[in-house]
């Protein structure tokens, strides 16, 4: 079984790691193609093909000069421990003990558009470049063309190591897009998370980022091979809906007490 999340925006490259083991990351060439693409754009470039502040902008202008192919401890992190949206703060990898880490870096993976796929203990540099960036590059007009094939194929070849056909999708479909479906040889299993508001059961963004996070920690301490295993994730209130799931689609609901 293969575990899909996405990053996050928000990084933390402050607080000191939990672990001293690392990895790192498989497309690294890759990653400095797009770091050469990016390099010559202005603060004002990088605002305008990001949508971002110009604070931010000027932030990651630094972040893509300062970038080299050699990861050191000096300027990367284990990218679980980097990563620091809603979905990790669910996920929450510094409270995980290194046998857990160790059993992520085999069966998840992070979907990225400067890296591509990471694992939990790759290390990373800084970055910003969400896979639905409209980049101009040698392959195409966006990350999507950039990526191509690669990721898929590199997600069969991690599951037939395993001897495994199953991916868990935690991610968002802005970055499971760049996993093309027709090269993918597995069987994909989605994680949709619903509360209740207004009176119906719908999805809402920032209480799904926190249960994917929570899910993908469920299946690293539960050492989840197969998909039942999943079902049994209670966290936080949730539980299966078998009702209106299928195999293809697990939906987990809650109901919180005072909530109309």
């Amino acid at each position: 079984m293969l575990i899909l999340l996405s990053p996050a925006k928000s990084l933390d490259y402050e607080t000191p790691p939990t672990t001293d083991r690392h990895t790192l990351p498989q497309f690294v060439p890759e990653s400095a193609a797009l770091i050469k693409v990016l390099k010559p754009y202005t603060p004002a470039d990088i605002a305008s093909l990001m949508n971002l502040s110009d604070a931010l902008s000027q932030l990651n202008v630094a972040r893509y000069a300062a970038w080299r192919p050699k990861f050191t401890g000096a300027n990367s992190k284990q990218a679980v421990l980097a990563f620091n949206g809603d979905v990790y703060e669910g996920l929450d990898a510094a409270s995980l003990k290194q046998k857990d880490l160790d059993w992520a870096q085999d069966h998840v993976a992070i979907l990225s558009g400067l890296y591509g796929i990471l694992r939990p203990l790759d290390l990373m540099q800084p970055y910003r470049l969400e896979m639905g960036t409209k980049l101009p590059n040698p392959r195409g007009k966006d990350l999507y063309a950039w990526w191509g094939d690669r990721l898929a194929e590199h997600l069969n070849a991690a599951l037939a190591e395993q001897g495994d056909h199953v991916i868990v999708n935690l991610a968002s479909q802005e970055y499971f897009k760049a996993v093309k479906r027709k090269v993918l040889s597995a069987r994909v299993v989605e994680c949709v998370f619903e509360d209740w508001k207004g009176g119906a059961y719908k999805v809402i963004s920032f209480h799904a980022k926190r249960a994917r996070g929570l899910m993908a920690r469920h299946a690293i301490v539960k050492r989840a091979r197969k998909v039942e295993v999943l079902l049994d994730f209670k966290a936080e209130g949730y539980a299966y809906a078998s009702e209106v799931s299928d195999a293809g689609r697990l939906v987990f609901r809650r109901r919180l007490e005072g909530v109309a």
